[in-house]
């Protein structure tokens, strides 16, 4: 007859709560780095006005960042734009759709993981989702330069249509594009912000609540 340990839930305890605690700490440390990088995001990212150029380790740091960014980013992008030019879309709808692509993409991740029930890494998603909203804004800001991006400021490398030029001009709305530009950098440090707050929140649960309601179960 085999032997029962008494102690066994003891020890299964054991482990899950050394579990629980390595991977609070891990999100601990993710909230931090995620806190930092929005104080200073303001200041390296190099479509903001406060943007300074130096050779200090941060700006190395967030120049080498921002590049990779920016070639995932436009890729995706850039996808969007491929779908309709493979699909029959409206030519309003191509313009529009590399950045509803390149929105779509971390929302997507984020929904996915929501699903999954894994919710800090749902708000590192939606902390993208953000980001990639900057660009836009970024992007619209540029509206005015001409409906032709150039070669050297295009993702591909060569003379291509402006997005925002050409909307914003059907639209009637070319006029008023810093104003549309600073809304969206606004909602877009909005949606980083909430996600950095629901990191801080799922790092540090509260644990006493948890408590009183596993003995209301009990």
């Amino acid at each position: 007859m085999p032997r029962i340990n008494p102690f066994k839930h003891l020890h299964q305890d054991q482990g899950e709560g050394e579990q629980i605690e390595s991977s609070r700490l891990a999100k601990r440390v993710t909230l931090v780095i995620f806190v930092l990088f929005l104080l200073l995001f303001p200041h390296y990212a190099p479509w903001e006005p406060d943007y300074q150029k130096s050779d200090s380790v941060l700006q190395t740091i967030f120049t080498l960042y921002f590049f990779v960014a920016n070639q995932t980013l436009g890729i995706v992008h850039e996808g969007g734009h491929g779908v309709c030019y493979i699909l029959p879309c409206p030519e309003f709808i191509t313009m529009a759709n590399g950045t509803v692509f390149q929105l779509l993409f971390p929302a997507l991740i984020g929904y996915y993981y929501y699903k999954k029930g894994n919710s800090f890494a749902a708000l590192i998603a939606l902390f993208f989702v953000g980001f990639s909203l900057q660009y836009t804004a970024w992007y619209i800001s540029t509206a005015h330069e001409g409906l032709i991006l150039p070669a050297h400021k295009s993702f591909l490398g060569v003379d291509a249509i402006h997005d925002f030029n050409y909307m914003l001009s059907a639209m009637g709305l070319l006029a008023y594009e810093s104003m549309i530009a600073g809304v969206t950098r606004f909602v877009a440090y909005l949606i980083m912000l909430i996600s950095v707050i629901g990191m801080f929140f799922d790092a540090f649960p509260n644990d006493k609540e948890k408590r009183i309601k596993r003995r209301k179960n009990f």
